[in-house]
């Protein structure tokens, strides 16, 4: 229930919300590594990070519920949000588990990103998650001086700390900016679009495939959508697939989404639109 739950994040909070294990997770390097092997591996430039396509608008001072359902159970609620910081943008996202799946997982995670809407280089992401006793908070931030990635974690039950400090080679998007990223790209059907993805540790690179344009009806409104589906060499890609509908305009709102896994298929469907 627990890889129920993160992928449920994935899909939300980009590609990735698009989420810690479900969405390409970079490899964590252990304590046996010493400083000065570190050091002397060399740094993975990889594809670089678009500037958003001429006219794109984000969806600024809105909130998107979504409503989550496993098999025949209606799995829980999601929101994702994004807000003017500065001269950043502030993304929030949240899912929480109702019904049948609550009284058996208790799930209630945020999940949170600040990038720069006009290169989209990510600054920062955090998570707190409370998955059945689990209860762990993260925090990531992004030295582009330094090169350097700084992962934080914090494991409140087992009372655990873990630091690491990795290098990256220039902007890089994170898990829950992503899917704004992705929504900022033309899109053109049949065409590819490769990114970095950091989630604290190595770079992972993440090809969307934009697959068809359909026609998408959910409780908020019927949309003509463009389907993706995203894939890299780690992670859950390897297991499963992730596919997201966004709408076909300025906005590119994610609409729908679905993880079709060994136990299953999670979708998760756009309820509403609140604004401020």
């Amino acid at each position: 229930m627990r890889v129920l739950w993160q992928c449920t994040c994935v899909v939300l909070v980009a590609a990735a919300s698009w989420g810690s294990a479900c969405y390409g997770q970079a490899k964590q390097k252990t304590a046996a590594h010493s400083a000065s092997a570190r050091r002397a591996a060399p740094v993975n430039i990889g594809p670089p990070v678009l500037r958003p396509r001429a006219g794109h608008k984000f969806p600024v001072g809105q909130t998107l519920v979504y409503a989550g359902e496993w098999r025949i159970f209606k799995a829980g609620m999601g929101t994702l949000s994004l807000e003017r910081a500065g001269r950043d943008y502030h993304v929030i996202g949240t899912a929480t588990a109702t019904g049948t799946v609550a009284a058996i997982f208790h799930v209630q995670d945020r999940y949170e990103s600040l990038f720069d809407p006009a290169r989209f280089c990510a600054h920062s992401t955090s998570r707190h998650v409370e998955e059945g006793s689990r209860r762990v908070d993260t925090t990531i931030n992004f030295d582009y001086r330094r090169r350097k990635v700084i992962f934080d974690q914090n494991n409140i039950k087992k009372k655990e700390s873990k630091h690491e400090e990795h290098e990256i080679a220039g902007c890089v998007t994170d898990m829950v900016s992503a899917i704004y990223y992705v929504g900022s790209l033309p899109l053109a059907p049949g065409g590819a679009y490769t990114f970095p993805l950091n989630d604290g540790g190595e770079n992972v690179n993440v090809t969307v495939r934009v697959e068809a344009r359909e026609k998408v009806k959910t409780p908020a409104g019927s949309f003509s959508a463009i389907r993706v589906r995203p894939e890299s060499e780690a992670g859950i890609f390897k297991k499963g697939n992730i596919w997201i509908w966004y709408s076909d305009d300025a906005a590119r709102v994610p609409v729908q989404a679905r993880t079709r896994m060994s136990w299953g298929t999670l979708t998760l469907t756009l309820q509403r639109i609140d604004k401020k």
